[in-house]
């Protein structure tokens, strides 16, 4: 490895706990000892690496994706938050074909922001209300940056994430689910 920071390769599954978490923190996790230089390297590599990674190969979508997408734009905005990296979002519309299906979107990676405050930019730049909008997400940082900007939040039980007994939130087990609760 080029770097030679592991001890032990890691495996996909490692890395779900980390998932929609900042890479900044992530790396911090995973390397506590790396100096801020060798991790805005790293960030920078991960960057370019991933976008490319995207452009090339895409991902795995879970099942009813796209159909469901196609279907919420027909009657509904819909925007992406997230903490990706910056040039991922882009990425992940250009190689699915989805750019038609969203109105905008944000990013960590673009403005160094967390996701509840990237979240109230979309708001902001689209002139959203409170009151007509929901966010989807699959991870306790997603439930509580909704609160935070008091939206409703539907938690997928099918992602990456956990969401604590303690936080009340309306459930879905498939994403075709939400053309029936949006």
């Amino acid at each position: 490895m080029k770097y030679e920071l592991l001890e032990k390769p890691l495996k996909a599954t490692d890395m779900n706990s980390y998932m929609g978490l900042l890479i900044g923190d992530v790396l911090q996790d995973l390397f506590p000892e790396i100096s801020d230089e060798l991790k805005q390297k790293l960030i920078a590599e991960i960057m370019e690496n991933e976008r490319k990674s995207l452009l090339e190969n895409g991902g795995t979508l879970y099942e009813g994706v796209q159909e469901t997408l196609v279907e919420l734009s027909k009657n509904h905005d819909l925007f992406i938050v997230s903490n990706a990296l910056d040039g991922y979002i882009q990425a992940f519309l250009d190689y699915f074909k989805f750019n038609d299906l969203f109105k905008d979107f944000e990013s960590h990676g673009k403005t160094g922001k967390n996701k509840a405050e990237n979240i109230a930019l979309v708001m902001k730049r689209n002139d959203l209300e409170k009151s007509e909008t929901v966010y989807v997400g699959d991870t306790q940082t997603d439930y509580l940056s909704a609160i935070e900007n008091e939206l409703g939040f539907i938690f997928c039980n099918y992602g990456f994430g956990n969401l604590e007994d303690q936080y009340k939130s309306l459930k879905i087990n498939k994403i075709n689910e939400l053309i029936d609760v949006v």
